[in-house]
């Protein structure tokens, strides 16, 4: 049975748990901070315990591929059981893979993380557009069957991102506003909110030179360690800030691995988003 929509589903994530995403990132260093040895032993008593606290309470968990893939096997098998129990817990699961490729290597990427069954099936994925909008072409059909979303990354919080995505194109329009204006026809006509949202930093500052209003959310990194607040997300977003999801990793991962203290430092940043979203 094909899922409702992700946009939909997300939505309503959103309304009833509120909009934090909380990163399951288990950096070795975060690691060493919760007592636990840089093993596959720590990696799964990390994962455990993150899952544990927040997979009933808050709308999305993201786990970033990269820390499982060092572990080899092993390490996705632990990756895959995350996945596996913080759905059925409740919370949507956004993928941090950032997979981009062209033609068929692609549409293995998609089948590894967006065809319903498939061991690591997410609720959405992030991907990259940086050798064509157009190469997410069967990562964007296969979610559009699955049920699934897709995060493509636009405006990125990191430095380095700017000389792509500040690229003017010989339109005059920069790359960044052409992979939002796609995301924006990908979203056309979907209510209450597509299933195609773009990855927008929250440390960027004003963007009102961009249209972010593409009908689809907009996966925000950057509270806490890196430096944003959920008071910056209004002057950052605007009109769009309803539809942010704001992204806290370490800013609550550090309160681990005592699972009440995870969870109250998750429920002071989703009180400290409401309260700045609230006149939205």
């Amino acid at each position: 049975m094909t899922l409702e929509p992700f946009g939909a589903r997300l939505r309503r994530a959103m309304d009833e748990r509120g909009p934090l995403c909380v990163g399951i990132d288990p950096h070795a260093s975060l690691l060493t901070q919760w007592g636990l040895n840089d093993d596959l032993a720590g990696l799964e008593r990390f994962s455990r315990t993150v899952v544990e606290a927040m997979a009933e309470r808050v709308a999305v968990l993201k786990p970033q591929s990269a820390f499982f893939e060092r572990f080899g096997s092993r390490g996705i098998a632990v990756l895959e059981k995350a996945v596996e129990e913080a759905r059925a817990a409740g919370a949507l699961v956004v993928m941090d893979a950032k997979r981009g490729d062209i033609g068929s290597t692609m549409a293995a990427y998609a089948e590894s993380f967006l065809r319903k069954g498939a061991p690591l099936f997410s609720d959405a994925l992030t991907v990259s557009p940086y050798v064509g909008y157009g190469s997410l072409a069967p990562a964007v059909k296969l979610a559009r069957q699955s049920g699934a979303g897709l995060f493509v990354l636009a405006l990125t919080s990191n430095p380095e991102g700017a000389e792509v995505q500040h690229a003017v194109r010989s339109d005059g329009r920069t790359v960044a506003a052409t992979v939002l204006a796609h995301l924006a026809a990908e979203n056309a006509g979907e209510e209450p909110l597509g299933s195609f949202g773009a990855v927008v930093g929250a440390t960027l500052g004003d963007l009102s030179s961009y249209d972010l209003g593409i009908n689809g959310p907009l996966l925000a990194p950057g509270i806490g360690a890196q430096g944003a607040t959920a008071a910056d997300l209004p002057a950052v977003f605007g009109a769009a800030v309803r539809n942010v999801v704001p992204n806290v990793s370490r800013g609550v991962l550090r309160h681990g691995p005592d699972v009440v203290a995870l969870r109250d430092a998750a429920e002071r940043f989703a009180e400290e988003i409401r309260a700045a979203v609230a006149a939205y």
